[in-house]
């Protein structure tokens, strides 16, 4: 296992530089300059190149890019061009708000993934189990935007039960006050992952139900719901962790519209503002810091195959 984890962060080395070459490639490449935001009407060409030049963009894209890679590798992540501030403690301040959003909503759509999935498994083709499924269909379908903004029209302008916007009321400063406001955020970053899983488990349950140490353990005197719980549901796990790894690409562009509509206070709601300002090193930050975060997410998957099933790790 060790070898394992060697291997895989030896191997995220080269694909996180690969990364940044692109990023920085397509960031220089897209319409739109950051100067515009710094020039007046009464300047003139001199002094808009004398901007140019402090903010370091006079210079060839390939030497902007080995002066920024020397800087990260320094641990310098340089400072933002329109706030001044350095893009680390920026990044910092608002990482944690989206890592208890993604982290909430993975946890809530696993455990419902798991509980939905068996009883529609259980209750396959009967009343209960249609009614998952359609709503798992759904789930599956519905923009993230929409669900947003309908969550929004009615339990925060219709029906008053919680706040629209934000992650605290003004004036108050407690955890109940911070869940109030998590909750339409992480619904909405929880329906696609849930419905995901719920499909997963429901296929992979009703498979495992049909095999042979099912019906040996029915003979045996077990009820079903005793055999779903104690036996099947174990078999069900690698689907899960396999999803799990697949579903935090999804996660981490899902929070960039979901903390944009609810103006959450976290990496997405920044990357959107400085895709629009053309600040280059946060956006840079952001998306290697993204990708950092599917690549830890996709080690600590295989690291769960492995401890999960022994199959695998005596294989690797």
């Amino acid at each position: 296992m060790f070898k394992l984890i060697i291997k895989r962060v030896l191997q995220a080395i080269p694909m996180l530089i690969f990364i940044s070459i692109v990023s920085f490639l397509l960031i220089k490449l897209a319409p739109g300059d950051p100067i515009q935001s710094f020039i007046t009407p009464k300047m003139s060409a001199n002094d808009i190149e004398r901007i140019r030049h402090n903010l370091g963009l006079d210079k060839p894209i390939y030497i902007q890019y080995f002066l920024w890679l020397l800087n990260v590798l320094k641990g310098n992540l340089g400072y933002s061009i329109i706030s001044y501030k350095p893009v680390l403690g920026e990044i910092v301040q608002r990482l944690p708000a989206t890592l208890g959003l993604m982290a909430s909503s993975l946890i809530i759509s696993v455990i419902l993934g798991i509980i939905l999935g068996l009883i529609s498994a259980f209750y396959k083709n009967k009343f209960i189990d249609n009614v998952i499924t359609t709503l798992s269909y759904i789930g599956i379908s519905i923009p993230s935007f929409w669900f947003a903004m309908i969550l929004i029209y009615i339990f925060a302008l219709k029906l008053h039960w919680l706040p629209s916007i934000g992650m605290h009321t003004t004036g108050i400063n407690s955890i109940i006050d911070i869940l109030k406001h998590g909750i339409m955020p992480c619904a909405v970053l929880c329906l696609q992952n849930l419905a995901i899983i719920t499909r997963y488990i429901r296929s992979n349950a009703i498979t495992q139900l049909s095999e042979d140490y099912v019906i040996v353990a029915i003979a045996k005197g077990l009820s079903r719901k005793e055999v779903l719980y104690k036996h099947v549901l174990k078999n069900t796990v690698l689907p899960i962790i396999t999803i799990l790894g697949m579903s935090l690409p999804d996660l981490v562009s899902g929070a960039f519209i979901t903390e944009t509509v609810f103006g959450w206070p976290g990496m997405g709601r920044l990357g959107i503002t400085s895709i629009f300002k053309f600040d280059y090193p946060i956006i840079m930050a952001i998306t290697m810091f993204s990708s950092l975060l599917l690549i830890i997410g996709n080690l600590l998957a295989d690291i769960l195959y492995g401890i999960v099933d022994p199959r695998i790790r005596s294989m690797r």
